[in-house]
């Protein structure tokens, strides 16, 4: 393989049609921001638009702006804002509450489902590496229910899906690997086992194309902080099937998920389709925030949207996984992120046996932001992470960010006492 020289990389960035994009985002100078798949950046509009929302919305017209400035409608303006991003259909998609609180809601709709159709399937498969709050939500259900979780490894998840399981749940990108499902394949495969499919996109709205749709999915839920620049404790989203959406109430049967909330009746109406799945009072100054982030997708919509996107996400995880092998060899880092690029997101993974902790401290120091995934102890290493945001990342970025990997490397600079410390967020 011919070595890879800065100039090349700024040579990249010279051709890239989206490189302007990154106009939209306010990065800190002499930043590298490689943490846009746990917090994406800030977008420039962000501040004034809540701003104003602050002064003049709330500070000036006060409850006339639940009609004057549209915040009542906000969760669908929203929603239609994120659907050709995942492949839903015009009001389909909502944007309420947290990814948590979105998932209870449609694992809970798929269970009731399922048991009524068949009470003796009494089984929710899922990864064993999901995120923890799915596999959370999914214990205190089941244990509610009276159902199971069954945890198993990616390679075992057709085989599992056997007639005893009620709902297959996963997410579509592992936040610890990237590795990415096949989402039309997985969901055929539960479907021809008449098994209800619930996909968490936290890790790949906004990254990869998706296309819900197409893949005839059951449920979904996503993050609005993460790849969609909404901002810390973004609200997030959740899109039913319309063939599903009707047919079971949420469980969190708030009144701005009632067929007419103000007229104030004791008793509930569900609203018809995705509507019904809103909960209570919206957080308008959040909501505010994540329009700023999702406008950005519209501007990039010009360019190519989605797929523009994903060409670009591939060729720098592409050049970091090169850059790494080529610049840091024989400093004990792996991969766990997939080389295919239909098996993977927009993140690479590295392994190493000890110091990935400290490692990322260092880098974190000389500016380069990532994260860091404990272990189990087991099969799964601990992980240095890394995200390719391709709204706002350039390849001059990937060689300066894997120059600090080197160095820190090789200088041993992640033994340092300070970089071992672990803080409460890691």
């Amino acid at each position: 393989m011919n070595t890879i020289t800065l100039e090349q990389c700024r040579s990249l960035d010279q051709q890239d049609p989206l490189s302007g994009l990154r106009d939209h985002f306010d990065l800190p100078q002499g930043l590298i921001y490689l943490d846009g798949n746990s917090l994406g950046a800030l977008p420039k509009a962000a501040a004034s638009r809540v701003a104003q929302v602050v002064t003049q919305e709330w500070g000036q017209n006060l409850i006339r702006s639940w009609n004057t400035a549209g915040w009542f409608q906000m969760p669908q303006r929203l929603g239609n804002l994120i659907a050709p991003l995942i492949g839903a259909g015009h009001n389909e998609v909502v944007v309420t509450d947290s990814t948590s609180i979105n998932l209870y809601k449609v694992l809970f709709a798929a269970l009731s489902i399922s048991a009524d159709q068949d009470p003796a399937r009494r089984v929710v498969v899922s990864e064993r590496s999901n995120f923890p709050t799915d596999l959370y939500i999914a214990q205190s259900l089941c244990r509610e229910r009276g159902f199971q979780l069954q945890l198993v490894e990616p390679e075992e998840i057709e085989s599992a899906l056997t007639r005893d399981v009620a709902v297959l749940m996963l997410t579509h990108v592992n936040y610890r690997t990237g590795a990415m499902h096949d989402m039309a394949a997985l969901t055929a495969a539960a479907h021809a086992k008449s098994i209800l499919t619930v996909w968490d996109l936290a890790h790949s709205a906004g990254a990869v194309p998706v296309d819900l749709t197409t893949s005839k999915a059951d449920f979904s839920i996503g993050c609005g902080y993460k790849y969609l620049n909404g901002g810390p404790g973004a609200p997030a989203f959740v899109w039913v099937n319309p063939v599903h959406a009707d047919r079971f109430w949420q469980p969190l049967a708030g009144w701005w998920g009632h067929a007419a909330p103000f007229e104030f009746t004791p008793d509930y109406r569900p609203a018809h389709g995705i509507t019904r799945y809103l909960c209570g009072t919206q957080p308008i100054l959040n909501m505010a925030a994540l329009e700023c982030g999702l406008e950005v997708f519209t501007a990039a919509q010009a360019l190519g949207g989605m797929a523009a996107l994903r060409i670009k996400s591939l060729v720098l995880t592409d050049l970091f996984i090169a850059l790494i092998e080529q610049r840091c060899g024989g400093h004990g880092l792996g991969l766990a992120t997939p080389r295919q690029h239909a098996q993977r997101g927009s993140q690479v993974c590295l392994t190493r046996d000890s110091g990935a902790f400290a490692i990322i401290q260092a880098l974190i120091a000389r500016g380069v932001i990532g994260d860091f995934r404990a272990g189990d102890g087991g099969v799964h290493k601990d992980i240095l992470r890394f995200g390719f945001t391709p709204l706002y990342t350039g390849f001059e970025d990937v060689w300066n960010a894997v120059e600090q990997v080197r160095q820190v490397l090789e200088n041993g600079e992640w033994q340092r006492p300070e970089f071992n410390q672990k803080h409460a967020v890691t």
